[in-house]
């Protein structure tokens, strides 16, 4: 498959890197405003590839992107220290105002898989401009905080998180709802497998890991500026299953017809993703505190996209 990537910063680059690295993109063409940048970034990755991989890598403009099954948008400005992702919104929204057009008329086929923040308005933005089914524009959404939240249990359970069955819901942000209550380990719920491995799940374990989850982003952004590794791993994790049609269940966002008793939502929820874009919502059973965080989350986004005129 080929895919094309707007936007050669960090996250578009660390995306690029990833796919390249699995070998799951015969072609990657890198576009950027900064033709120098999307040109040195793309010969870099290159040097790398014939370590691993045959993926070839290459900078270009919009018209050669034509032909290819996915374009990552991840153009946009950085996320600021001390700025929320939803302080964003009004920056990058002109910014899709000025690609969306220009990728349709290149690749009108191709599956749109959004990255910038804040990615679930920017999803919405994405599905209103391009005239899209919602089913094909795909935000990353909660796909990196679902790792998140997985890893900390994982480790908390000496366990590897690949075993850990656990989503965070809504919000790619502050207001994500994490799945506690139908997490699950293997086959067995979470709180069970705690007490068999003699790792109890306490009020102190769950408020520790809450705040690692959602801390995340913003510690990582105090030390170094920016997140792009673990969110490039997401986007190609998200390529991977539309390229090979895998059908996998993955946490990401897209205009979603009703969640929590919000309609017309972009947010997060388990999706399976094949080949044509998402085949089937799935939403967990989740308790009353969580279904009345999901709903908050919901209509807080739904609230915000309705803000911004497309």
């Amino acid at each position: 498959m080929k895919v094309g990537i707007i936007g050669a910063g960090m996250v578009g680059s660390s995306a690029a890197y990833a796919l390249a690295m699995l070998g799951i993109a015969s072609e990657i063409v890198l576009v950027d405003n900064n033709a120098d940048l999307a040109q040195a970034q793309a010969e870099d990755i290159s040097h790398a590839v014939p370590f691993v991989s045959a993926t070839v890598v290459r900078a270009g403009d919009y018209d050669d992107c034509a032909g290819a099954g996915v374009i990552i948008i991840s153009a946009g400005v950085s996320q600021k220290p001390g700025e929320t992702r939803l302080e964003l919104l009004g920056r990058n929204a002109e910014v899709f105002r000025n690609v969306i057009g220009r990728i349709l008329q290149a690749a009108p086929q191709a599956l749109l898989l959004i990255a910038s923040n804040p990615v679930d308005i920017m999803t919405d933005i994405a599905t209103r401009l391009s005239g899209l089914p919602p089913q094909r524009v795909i935000g990353s959404g909660t796909i990196l905080d679902t790792a998140r939240f997985r890893s900390l249990l994982g480790r908390h359970l000496q366990i590897s998180p690949q075993s850990v069955h656990a989503y965070v819901l809504g919000e790619h942000g502050d207001s994500e709802v994490l799945g506690w209550s139908n997490a699950m380990v293997g086959a067995v719920p979470l709180q069970s497998f705690a007490q068999q491995a003699g790792r109890p799940v306490t009020d102190e374990v769950r408020l520790k890991i809450d705040a690692g989850v959602r801390g995340a982003a913003y510690k990582i952004i105090k030390g170094k500026g920016a997140t792009y590794y673990g969110i490039g791993a997401g986007l190609a994790r998200i390529v991977k299953t539309i390229a090979r049609d895998q059908r996998d269940v993955l946490s990401v966002s897209s205009v979603t017809k009703e969640l929590a008793g919000v309609t017309d939502v972009a947010a997060s929820v388990p999706r399976v993703i094949g080949a044509e874009g998402i085949v089937m919502d799935l939403v967990p059973d989740l308790d009353e505190t969580e279904r009345i965080a999901l709903n908050a989350s919901a209509r807080m986004l739904k609230d915000l996209a309705l803000s911004v005129p497309c």
